[in-house]
């Protein structure tokens, strides 16, 4: 097994060499304790550390490890899971194959252990929609092949409305092209998962799962979301609250899903009164009883936010951007931009100084 296949164990040619040597998960999953120690360092450092942590000096081991932590996600059946350990593992080959292609070391070993951008590219079969620019600097991107790559990149430039589009083709600098190989990446691992796990393979990993929903436990990733930044909340979500801000009348059905959704993110009965009171047809004690009401406080049922279906239903699916087209609920789609966000974005409204004041987020 090449150290190569260890380092990228993404590449086809990686899975090919694992088959080839005919390697049987359950009898490594029994057998060599190793490979799964270091299959659960790999998924607890995504979660921990937004990487897969430091690679075993056992090339063997570093190679089976990879699709053994795939078990692993597979049993833990957490989407929120398969998303950081897809990302931590894009962004781990990212930080490799950005070395190595910065690396200008003429001596070598016989045996490469680095990718070079041709490498990647005949990965993933961008040959052919990837060239270089006609100027000889930067490259230029075939824009059926960007907007895939580009869709979980929430910057405002890798927008197709920003992006200088000709002749159906984009461009893009080095930078920018090495990001969106990264993203080929987090496509491919998370491609799949979770997939059914044979007994004879599971039966081996209980504790090493249990281990992993410690983690998620503890990190809160998996728990009621308390975090309220509107500047990341779903766009119905967005336009409703404005709405409320600016003191417009919404109908029953509006004002229940705003409402049950601000509950779920953490906010109590006074704030969300707060948030109406600006409303010329405000009563405090009916919205307080019809919020105490979604809440479960004074009745048996706490109360979600409509999924997006029912919003679609109601006229209250506005503004959808690129994330709402594979999104079913709002939730969701605000535990995806939580999840994404820099900490430094997640500013909680309610620990701001103008406490109400800045709900909407503008």
């Amino acid at each position: 097994m090449q150290r190569l296949h260890a380092r990228y164990p993404f590449l086809e040619a990686a899975r090919e060499s694992v088959a080839t040597e005919a390697v049987d998960l359950a009898t490594v999953v029994e057998q060599d304790r190793a490979v799964v120690d270091r299959a659960r360092q790999r998924v607890i450092t995504a979660l921990e550390e937004g990487d897969t942590g430091e690679p075993h000096r056992d090339a063997r081991i570093e190679l089976l490890s990879y699709p053994v932590a795939r078990v692993l996600v597979s049993m833990v059946d957490e989407r929120v899971l398969v998303r950081k350990y897809a990302r931590a593992e894009a962004a781990t080959a990212y930080e490799r194959f950005t070395t190595d292609m910065a690396d200008t070391t003429e001596l070598k070993s016989v045996e490469s252990t680095g990718l070079e951008l041709a490498d990647l590219l005949a990965e993933f079969d961008l040959r052919e929609a990837i060239r270089a620019g006609a100027d000889g600097e930067g490259y230029r991107i075939d824009v059926g092949t960007y907007l895939p790559l580009a869709e979980d990149l929430w910057d405002d430039e890798w927008r197709l409305v920003n992006q200088p589009l000709d002749a159906g083709e984009i461009p893009v600098d080095e930078d920018e092209l090495l990001t969106l190989l990264r993203e080929a990446i987090r496509g491919r691992i998370e491609d799949g998962l979770p997939f059914e796990v044979p007994d004879a393979i599971a039966t081996g990993l209980e504790d090493d799962v249990a281990e992993i929903r410690e983690v998620l436990a503890d990190l809160e990733l998996t728990q009621d979301i308390d975090t309220v930044v509107p500047d990341l909340f779903p766009p119905c979500m967005k336009a409703l609250l404005d709405q409320i801000q600016k003191g417009e009348h919404l109908p029953h059905h509006s004002r229940f899903a705003i409402t049950a959704f601000l509950t779920s993110i953490g906010m109590n009965t006074d704030q969300i009164v707060e948030l109406y009171r600006v409303n010329s047809s405000f009563g405090e004690e009916m919205t307080r009883y019809q919020t105490d009401h979604i809440r479960g406080d004074s009745s048996p049922t706490e109360y979600s936010a409509p999924s997006c279906a029912t919003m679609q239903s109601y006229g209250d699916c506005v503004n959808k951007d690129d994330l709402c087209e594979r999104i079913p609920h709002p939730m969701a789609y605000y535990e995806e931009r939580i999840d994404e966000a820099d900490d430094e974005e997640l500013e909680d409204w309610r620990e701001s100084e103008d406490d109400g004041q800045s709900a909407s987020g503008d």
